[in-house]
């Protein structure tokens, strides 16, 4: 038995036990919902950098107006909140498709939903930045000043925007699988600082020292909301250290990986 508390997340949907596994992973109503309005939030955010950026142009400095301090000031503080805005958007994107990814099988869909967030942080600044350097009210100092700063955050909020490891359909169908063959059931073991999740609240790698001492329950796809990567490589492992049987009779070497919990 485990010392620590285990508590159900929040959005878990109820595991059937001994459902068949074959079909492919697909949303609940309710992670699906929460996708939609992580979506909607986002592009409500980027829209606002787009809308700050615009201001910047042709409010500030195309307006004609001499660029003193004050301009450079309303500038900078312009572009630290498109980075705001921008980066906003995009981690609230990528919440979103870990609850409702595309399939890697659309190859092209895949990779705009995936990437869409660094498409955008591209889209609020290079217009700006192109603008700030060849403006011709501006000093070669100020041009230093305001289109470094606009360089550093866009390729920050570009790099905060890209998804190097992005979820699909077929990963989650496969780890929902793995899953069930092991246990019999859509149910999987997680703590906050791990990156991956386990099959059952004993593993040894869930037992470690964590900042709240909980281990959190729920299905794949209540694992990946929650920020976990992927299903844990030891399976067969923990098996043995939970005392179960797989579900389906078969089992294999366990698979070394980095300690994670």
């Amino acid at each position: 038995m485990t010392d620590k508390k285990v508590v159900r997340a929040e959005s878990a949907d109820k595991p059937e036990k001994g459902s068949d596994s074959g079909p492919d992973w697909a949303p609940s109503e309710g992670a699906n919902a929460q996708a939609t309005k992580f979506r909607i939030i986002a592009f409500v955010l980027w829209l606002l950098a787009i809308a700050a950026e615009l201001y910047l142009i042709f409010g500030v400095l195309m307006s004609g107006r001499p660029v003193t301090t004050a301009v450079m000031v309303i500038l900078i503080v312009g572009l630290v909140l498109i980075a705001a805005l921008a980066i906003g958007g995009s981690m609230l994107w990528k919440k979103a498709n870990r609850l409702d990814p595309a399939r890697k099988s659309e190859t092209v869909k895949f990779f705009v939903q995936n990437q869409l967030g660094a498409f955008m942080a591209l889209l609020a600044f290079l217009p700006l930045i192109v603008v700030i350097l060849l403006d011709k009210d501006m000093s070669k100092g100020q041009k230093a000043l305001a289109g470094g700063v606009g360089i550093v955050l866009a390729v920050l909020a570009t790099y905060m925007g890209a998804d190097f490891n992005p979820p699909s359909v077929e990963q989650y169908t496969e780890e929902q699988n793995s899953v069930i063959d092991a246990v019999g059931q859509d149910h999987v073991f997680w703590t906050k600082q791990g990156e991956v999740f386990h099959i059952c609240a004993e593993a040894s790698d869930l037992q470690r020292e964590s900042k709240d001492n909980t281990i959190y329950e729920g299905t794949v796809a209540d694992a990946h909301a929650a920020g976990k990567e992927r299903l844990t490589l030891k399976v067969d492992q923990e098996l043995k250290q939970c005392g179960l049987e797989p579900a389906n009779g078969a089992s294999s070497e366990p698979t070394p990986e980095p300690s994670t919990s």
